[in-house]
C-alpha cells in the first residue's frame, strides 16, 4: 500500500496504518532516493563533520523542529544530520513545485542503518510532493508544525523556515485567538483566502491551538529575503513571538547560495520545464542583486544574449560593466524569449 502514488485515491490514511505520520508521493522511490542522498553527502562536508562532532554528545536530544523548506536531496542530508544530533523532526516544503519525490521518500523510509522499508517506513515525518495545490501546501504545513504527543498536539520548539509561511501560519493564528479580525477581510490574493479558511478550521477544533505552540516555541531560523522582510516587520512592529536568526545575510548564503547556487539551477529548471536551447536567446533578469547576479552568469554561460533591468543605479552600473545591455522591462516586451524575475517581489511582470 505504501507504494501508492500520493496523488491517487488509495493514498488516504495509509501511512497512519503503517504507523509512520507522513504524506509524501511514492515510497517506492525511496531506492533512488537514497543513492542521490549518499552522493550530496560527500559534497557537504560541513554537515558530515558536525554529524561527527556532535552525534555522539545528542544537543539536540529530544527538540521538536518543524522544517518549512525545499524538499530536496540537499535538504535531506540536513533532515537526517538533525536527527543523528537527537531531534525530533518533521518536514514540509516551502514550495508546491520544488520538491524531490525520491528525496522525500528516502526520508520518510529513513536511512539503511534503522532497517525501514517502503513498507516498513522508519525515517521521518515529511509532508511534501511536487505539484502540491495551495490548499495542500497549507494543509502540509499544518501538519509539519503538528506533533503528536501522549498527551495531545505539541507545537515545534524550534523552526528551519524558508519564506516565512511557517512563522506566518503560527502569527496569523495566534492573533486570531487574540481577536484579530484578519481572517474575515477580504483577500487580496486566492491563497490568503486558502490560509484564513484553514485558520477558521483550526480554530474550530482547537480554539487555544496556536497559543500553546507559542508557549514552547524557541526560536526561528529564516534564510530567504523576503521571509527576513516579514521577521523585520513584525520585530518593528512588536508582534514577533520568538527569537529569530537571521540566515539569509550571512556571507555563506547571500554571497554563495544566492550568486553560485542559482547559478548552477537556474539553467537546469528552465531546461526541465520548457527542454529548449538557450543559446542565442534574448533573456532579461529583472534585478541584478546576488541572484540577479548568477542567474545573468549561468544564461550567458549557455549562449544566450542578456538584458537587465534594475532601479538601483549601482547595480544596473554593475550590470553595465559586466557588459549586460541594460534596459528597462517595458524595453523588453515584444523582443525577449526568457524573462527571470529576481526582485523578491511578486507581479513584477503583469
Amino acid at each position: 500500500m505504501s507504494t501508492v502514488p500520493r496523488n491517487t485515491d488509495q493514498s488516504t490514511d495509509r501511512s497512519l496504518r503503517l504507523g509512520l505520520d507522513y504524506d509524501v508521493k511514492d515510497l517506492a522511490l525511496a531506492e533512488w532516493g537514497r543513492k542521490e542522498l549518499d552522493v550530496a553527502a560527500h559534497e557537504m562536508p560541513g554537515l558530515m563533520a558536525v554529524r561527527a562532532k556532535y552525534g555522539p554528545t545528542q544537543p539536540l536530544a529530544g527538540v521538536r523542529i518543524t522544517g518549512s523548506l525545499h524538499m530536496t536531496i540537499q535538504t535531506a542530508v540536513l533532515i537526517e544530520t538533525l536527527v543523528e544530533l537527537g531531534a525530533n523532526v518533521r518536514w514540509a516544503s516551502c514550495n508546491i513545485f520544488s520538491t524531490q519525490d525520491h528525496a522525500a521518500a528516502a526520508v520518510v523510509v529513513g536511512p539503511p542503518a534503522k532497517g525501514g522499508s517502503p513498507e516498513d517506513p522508519r525515517g521521518v515525518p515529511v509532508f511534501a510532493w511536487k505539484g502540491e495545490t495551495l490548499e495542500e501546501y497549507w494543509d502540509c504545513t499544518l501538519k509539519a508544525l503538528t506533533f503528536p504527543g501522549e498527551y495531545g498536539e505539541l507545537g515545534p520548539q524550534l523552526i528551519v523556515d524558508d519564506g516565512g509561511d511557517a512563522t506566518l501560519l503560527i502569527h496569523k493564528g495566534y492573533e486570531l485567538e487574540n481577536g484579530s479580525d484578519w481572517v474575515h477581510g477580504d483577500s487580496e490574493t486566492r491563497e490568503e483566502a486558502i490560509i484564513k479558511a484553514l485558520l477558521l478550521r483550526v480554530k474550530a477544533e482547537n480554539p487555544k491551538k496556536w497559543h500553546d505552540v507559542a508557549k514552547e516555541w524557541r526560536g526561528v531560523s529564516e534564510e530567504t529575503t523576503t521571509g527576513v522582510h516579514r521577521l523585520y516587520k513584525m520585530a518593528k512592529e512588536g508582534s514577533l513571538l520568538v527569537p529569530a536568526i537571521n540566515v539569509n545575510d550571512s556571507v555563506t548564503k547571500s554571497k554563495f547560495d544566492n550568486l553560485y547556487g542559482c547559478r548552477e539551477s537556474l539553467v537546469d529548471g528552465i531546461k526541465r520545464a520548457t527542454d529548449v536551447m538557450i543559446a542565442g536567446k534574448l533573456a532579461v533578469i529583472c534585478g541584478y542583486g546576488d541572484v540577479g547576479k548568477g542567474s545573468a552568469q549561468s544564461l550567458l554561460g549557455l549562449g544566450a544574449r542578456v538584458m537587465v533591468t534594475e532601479v538601483d543605479p549601482i547595480c544596473a552600473l554593475q550590470a553595465s560593466m559586466e557588459g549586460y545591455t541594460i534596459a528597462t522591462l517595458e524595453d523588453s516586451l515584444g523582443q525577449a524569449d526568457i524573462y527571470v524575475t529576481a526582485t523578491g517581489n511578486r507581479d513584477v511582470i503583469t
